[in-house]
């Protein structure tokens, strides 16, 4: 008797766990939403709309600890979407770990914004994991409504990166990062195992309408959109 109570407290305890841990990443799903939403409200100290409107997949990683960029290690989790025809994916759960980010930020926490540019960075980010820097070039993002837009960092590079952090929004350099599936984020969000080809080629779809995708929704391809630069 006590064993099988045991036994039921223990299945109780980690159903408990579950739940937690599926809360938690429906927050950091919404947290995603939340930070794309707020930098997109301030457009003359944020993301270039012309650059938005050209992007192939966005990744956002909120709330990431100072003490990373200090010591390296593992930078924090997030989610990235790419396009697929006049719409989104669903959202693949990504990790980046490891790497510089190029300078210290201030405050506690940082969230870090990604643009990936063409096709060659797309299918990079669909790969198992990649180094920023020197699988896919990356260079610090402009900020403002056309503020160095067409500077030849941005016009070359395949990955355009920003930070924000205690309000302050600025391009970030993230040479030497490794940006790679979360398989345990995505199994939570689906139900089952997949990989982030699928999820990011459209080939796997989430059950209903999540918050990151109707917030990208809101901002559609520009007509000049390269896929192939």
């Amino acid at each position: 008797m006590l064993m099988l109570k045991g036994m039921a407290l223990a299945a109780l305890a980690a159903t408990v766990v579950m739940a937690a841990e599926e809360e938690a990443t429906d927050h950091r799903l919404r947290r995603a939403a939340e930070t794309f939403t707020e930098v997109m409200s301030t457009p003359d100290k944020g993301i270039p709309s012309d650059l938005l409107g050209r992007a192939q997949c966005v990744v956002i990683i909120p709330g990431v600890k100072k003490g990373a960029f200090i010591v390296g290690g593992e930078y924090g989790k997030g989610f990235a979407e790419c396009r697929r025809g006049d719409g989104w994916s669903g959202p693949a759960a990504v990790k980046l770990t490891g790497g510089s980010v190029g300078f210290q930020i201030g405050g506690s926490e940082t969230d870090v914004v990604m643009l990936v540019m063409n096709e060659h960075g797309m299918q990079k980010l669909m790969s198992d994991k990649f180094t920023l820097g020197a699988d896919a070039s990356v260079a610090a993002g402009p900020v403002g409504r056309t503020a160095a837009a067409e500077t030849d960092a941005t016009m070359h590079a395949e990955i355009l990166a920003w930070s924000r952090s205690r309000g302050a929004f600025a391009g970030i350099a993230l040479n030497g990062a490794v940006l790679q599936p979360d398989e345990s984020e995505d199994r939570k969000l689906y139900g089952h195992d997949v990989n982030t080809h699928a999820v990011l080629s459209g080939e796997v779809r989430p059950a209903g309408e999540n918050p990151l995708t109707a917030a990208l929704r809101s901002y559609p391809a520009s007509g000049n959109a390269d896929r192939s630069r």
